[in-house]
């Protein structure tokens, strides 16, 4: 039996959450064309027949504007020191869509190069193949064998699972021999109402633009389970202008109704039951620099 842990490192929006997702089989990350969409360490657990894989879905390592992007960079950069395995996802493009090493990612090889890594197995996973020409890959994958020393590098489209059969058997040749550490039927250690405040959150980066979805947090208030099988769940989404909360909100409260009606369909399908969703919009000014409210809001 094989086991240890993998994290998926990358920068923001390159597909760590939905390479998860496939890999599961299952959705249990939340996934935007939106970069920074994962705030929060996520832990996706692949049981097979000879090895158990604890994948952790890390936020995107960027530079950081406030303190929430200094919370995610270092939830991102601790991932990497306590796992077995450091799975490192790139787009295959750099700035100006030009094929190559992008500057973020000579940044994130910088840190796996100091001795705090030192000795880490990394696995280097090229993602979105499916969006450049075949005869463009040897040259990139020459390019970054040149400047550092990956145990392997795997051509792949996560979003289509090609090559992905391939990473994950090599994934389990490298993992260590070891007992399982949870439960065969168990994908996640995430709580249901983090879960549920994820998939609310989702739909609003998916229904607004610009700087709006990245200025949202959402918090679950009130979660009771009535004796007919439905689920009455309140949750705060939280902005930090009044012109931001007018934006989810929309004309007439039409733009908030279409998220809450998205957001309940998708949480029925994970509790397998019906769902009474109440959303209300309210304003914290300047939230992500706010460690007090950061800390009310689960943010460690």
């Amino acid at each position: 039996m094989k086991s240890g842990y993998v994290s998926i490192s990358g920068r923001p929006n390159v597909g760590k959450s939905t390479l998860l997702n496939t890999l599961l089989g299952q959705k249990i990350s939340i996934v935007t064309e939106k970069p920074q969409t994962t705030r929060n360490r996520i832990i996706g657990i692949k049981n097979m027949e000879d090895a158990q894989i604890i994948f952790i879905d890390t936020p995107g390592i960027h530079r950081p504007r406030h303190k929430l992007g200094e919370i995610m960079v270092k939830e991102a950069r601790d991932a990497i020191k306590d796992v077995d395995i450091v799975l490192l996802m790139v787009e295959p493009w750099g700035p100006q869509n030009v094929i190559g090493i992008h500057p973020e990612v000579k940044d994130i090889l910088k840190i796996l190069k100091s001795p705090d890594f030192s000795g880490k197995t990394v696995i280097l996973a090229i993602n979105k193949i499916d969006k450049i020409k075949k005869p463009e890959l040897l040259p990139l994958i020459e390019e970054y064998n040149k400047v550092f020393n990956f145990k392997e590098i795997v051509p792949i489209s996560a979003l289509y699972g090609d090559g992905v059969e391939r990473l994950l058997k090599l994934i389990v040749e490298n993992l260590p021999e070891g007992p399982t550490y949870y439960p065969p039927d168990q994908v996640t250690d995430q709580v249901e109402r983090f879960i549920v405040s994820e998939l609310i959150r989702e739909q609003v980066m998916k229904h607004t633009e610009e700087e709006v979805p990245h200025s949202v947090a959402v918090e679950i208030v009130d979660w009771k389970e009535r004796k007919n099988g439905l689920i009455n769940i309140s949750a705060n989404i939280y902005v930090e202008r009044d012109s931001q909360k007018g934006i989810i909100i929309g004309k007439g409260g039409q733009r908030l109704k279409s998220i809450g009606t998205e957001a309940r369909k998708h949480i029925e399908g994970l509790l397998d039951t019906k769902v009474f969703l109440e959303l209300w919009v309210k304003v914290k000014e300047r939230w992500r620099d706010n460690i007090n409210v950061l800390r009310e809001l689960g943010f460690k």
